[in-house]
This record gives structure tokens, sequence and C-alpha cells, in this order.
């Protein structure tokens, strides 16, 4: 704590002396001196505080590919996401459902040559013969990712990422690693308790016709 004050004190004498308001790895937080200030740009909140954390989801099971207390541009990590894709499946996906800024020349020529469906509007001037099903099928992706969204949602609402108390940026990480297991074995259970109920009722449809 005493490190951190010092710092603390040196990086505002060096803000107050140069008339400015940003400083390298500026501290805000004592009790979590690894938080970082991270520009969001969103109107409820421009500047957000907390670890960054780029994450995936397959078959409705969210995994964790990237987490940082820094900003980092998460359109450079398309292609460490396929690996760890092929790392856990053994096999490349099929089809990538990402945001905007995962769609630039270098992710796009990347899955051409993976043969990996990027969703996204091709770049360039349109085809007019081809811009209706164009158009069809990237509404569709849009709304097939829209779970990644509720998964982030639910991931903070009711998992506790939206506040992360813990004091080192390892325990942090530890936090949000599983929170991210707990809803996955949440989503499993349920699973296996809809297999269980289908099972006993088949059971009890048996039953019933033996009887009669």
């Amino acid at each position: 704590m005493l490190e951190t004050i010092q710092t603390l004190y040196e990086q505002q004498t060096q803000m107050h002396r140069q008339g400015t308001h940003a400083v390298e790895n500026r501290i805000v937080s004592l009790n979590q001196s690894h938080i970082r200030p991270i520009p969001r740009g969103k109107a409820k909140a421009k500047t957000e505080f907390g670890a960054k954390v780029a994450v995936s989801v397959v078959g409705g099971y969210t995994f964790t590919d990237h987490i940082s207390y820094d900003n980092f541009n998460e359109g450079t990590l398309l292609a460490d996401a396929i690996n760890q894709y092929k790392a856990r499946f053994g096999m490349l996906p099929s089809r990538i459902l990402a945001d905007t800024i995962y769609r630039n020349q270098k992710n796009r020529t990347l899955c051409k040559d993976l043969n990996i469906h990027l969703s996204g509007l091709p770049l360039g001037r349109r085809n007019a013969a081809k811009y209706g099903q164009q158009m069809k099928e990237f509404l569709t992706d849009c709304g097939a990712r829209n779970e990644i969204e509720g998964k982030i949602g639910t991931a903070k609402t009711r998992y506790g990422m939206d506040r992360i108390r813990a004091k080192l940026p390892e325990t942090g990480m530890s936090v949000i690693t599983l929170a991210v297991m707990a809803m996955n074995l949440n989503k499993l259970a349920k699973a296996f308790l809809r297999r269980f109920l289908w099972l006993l009722n088949l059971e009890c449809v048996f039953a019933l016709n033996v009887a009669y």
C-alpha cells in the first residue's frame, strides 16, 4: 500500500507540473492498483474500470479467450481465438459471428484462407443481385450473435463480474474464470435435468402402455 501511495503521489505531481490529466499506468484505486481506466465511448459510461475480457460462445457455453487489465484492440485477437478453438475441439470453426471491430481486412483474408464464414457484409462495391441475400444472412448472424451479449450481461448481473473486489490481478482473473465456469456448470446442470425429466417421461409412457 505504501509503495502504491508513493507511485500515486509521483503521478499526481507529474500531472500537476505538466498541466495534464493523463499519465502512463495511472493508478485509480489504492486497493486495486492494477486497475486502469479504459475509454469505451458508451453513452452510459465513457470510461470503464476493470479487466477487459474477450470471450467466445460455442454451443451455449462460454470460454474466456483473453483477459487483460490494460486496453487492447480485440480485432487483433481473432487468429488467437481460432487457434484456441482448434485446441479445444480439435477442428476449425465453420462460422464466426463477430463484432464489427473483428471484421478488418486481415481477419477477412484469414477466414477466407481457412474456409471459415466470417459474419458481415463484403467490402467494396455491392452486387445488386446478391445484396438482398447477403443482407438477409447478415441480419440472421446478428440475431444469433445476440447470445454472446446476453452471456456477458448474465455474467455481470448474476455471477458478480460487474464488481470484482479481488485486490491482486491474478486473483481477479481467477474470479472472472470461476464466474464463467459457474455459468457453464449451471447450463450443464439444466441440460442434465432436462435429459433426466425426458427419460422419466419415457418411463411413465412405457409403463402406461404396458398397463393398457
